[in-house]
C-alpha cells in the first residue's frame, strides 16, 4: 500500500430531473436527463492520523487557491468506512454552480481511498456510498448515477441500480457560464420548489440531443428556477438561434452549437466544456 492515490470523476449538467423518495438513501434519487462533462474533479488522498479536507479551485487565470477546508459529505464518507486520509480536491470549475462538483468530488475521493486503503469497493461500492453521502447530505439526488458513463444520459430509475440510457457525444463541445451559486440542500428542502418541479418534468427521454435541449429548456422555463440574468442571455442564445438551458441547479447556463461562445461571452466569463466519453476513474498511485 502506498502512501498517496488519486482519482478522478467527470462533472454532470442536469437539464432537467424529478426528485424520487425511497425508503432509503439507496432508492432515494432523481430521473431524468443531463450532460456528462470532461471536466470534473481530481482527489489526492494522503495517509493521515487525523481526517482532513482541502477544497481548491483554479480560477480563469490559472492560480490555484483554497476554497474550503471542509466537505461535510466526504468526511460521512470517510466515517463511513472507518478511513482517515488528508483529502485535497481540485477542480477548475465553479462550485456550487450546477456543475455536478459534489459527486464528482466524492467520486474522485472514493476511488482514491478504495485504491489507498485496499477496500475492495470497486465501482458499485463507491457509487452506492457516494450516492449515499450526497442524499444524506441533500447535495445532489442524480450526479452519481449519470457519473458512472459518459454521453448525454437519461436516468429512468433512483439511484445508482437505475435503467440510465445514454447518447454518446464524446468530445462534442458544450459552451457554458454562471452568474453564481443556488442552495441544492435549499431546493431539495423546499416541498413548493419540488411541487413545480414535478409539474415541469417532461416525463420522458430525449430522442436525441436537439430534444434533449427543447426537453431541458421548458423545464428551465416552467419549474420557476429562471433568473432575469439567466433569462436574458437565453434570449441572446434564441435570437442566434443557439440551442441552451439553464443549468440544474446554478444560476447558469450551458449552450451547444457554432457560435455558443461568441453569444455568451458579452455575459461573461464563458467555460469551454466536452462531452465526456466515460465515467469516474478508478484510482491510482499518484507520484
Amino acid at each position: 500500500m502506498g502512501r498517496r492515490a488519486v482519482g478522478w470523476s467527470p462533472g454532470h449538467l442536469s437539464g432537467y430531473f424529478r426528485r424520487i423518495g425511497g425508503d432509503s438513501p439507496a432508492s432515494t434519487g432523481s430521473t431524468g436527463a443531463g450532460v456528462v462533462i470532461r471536466e470534473g474533479v481530481t482527489a489526492v488522498v494522503e495517509l493521515s492520523d487525523v481526517p482532513q479536507v482541502v477544497v481548491s479551485q483554479r480560477t480563469p487565470e490559472g492560480v490555484l487557491s483554497v476554497v474550503a477546508t471542509t466537505s461535510p459529505p466526504v468526511e460521512y464518507a470517510m466515517e463511513r468506512l472507518g478511513v482517515s486520509a488528508r483529502v485535497t480536491t481540485r477542480t477548475d470549475l465553479p462550485i456550487g454552480a450546477g456543475f455536478g462538483l459534489s459527486a464528482a468530488a466524492l467520486l474522485a475521493t472514493l476511488t482514491a481511498l478504495d485504491h489507498l486503503f485496499s477496500l475492495g469497493l470497486g465501482r458499485w461500492g463507491v457509487a452506492a456510498l457516494a450516492h449515499e453521502a450526497e442524499i444524506v447530505h441533500r447535495t445532489g439526488l442524480g450526479d452519481v448515477a449519470a457519473c458512472q458513463g459518459g454521453g448525454f444520459d437519461c436516468r429512468k430509475g433512483a439511484g445508482i441500480d437505475g435503467e440510465i440510457t445514454r447518447i454518446p457525444a464524446e468530445g462534442e463541445p458544450i459552451s457554458a457560464l454562471t452568474f453564481g451559486p443556488i442552495s441544492t440542500p435549499a431546493v431539495l428542502s423546499s416541498a413548493d420548489v419540488l411541487t413545480r418541479v414535478e409539474r415541469a418534468y417532461p416525463g420522458r427521454c430525449p430522442r436525441d440531443i436537439p430534444d434533449f435541449f427543447r426537453l431541458s429548456r421548458a423545464f428551465a422555463e416552467q419549474s420557476g428556477f429562471l433568473t432575469p440574468l439567466v433569462r436574458e442571455a437565453l434570449s441572446a442564445c434564441d435570437r442566434a438561434g443557439i440551442p441552451a438551458s439553464m443549468t440544474m441547479l446554478g444560476q447558469g447556463i450551458f449552450a451547444r452549437g457554432c457560435g455558443a461562445d461568441e453569444v455568451l461571452a458579452p455575459f461573461g466569463q464563458v467555460l469551454p466544456l466536452q462531452v465526456a466519453g466515460a465515467g469516474f476513474s478508478p484510482g491510482e498511485d499518484a507520484p
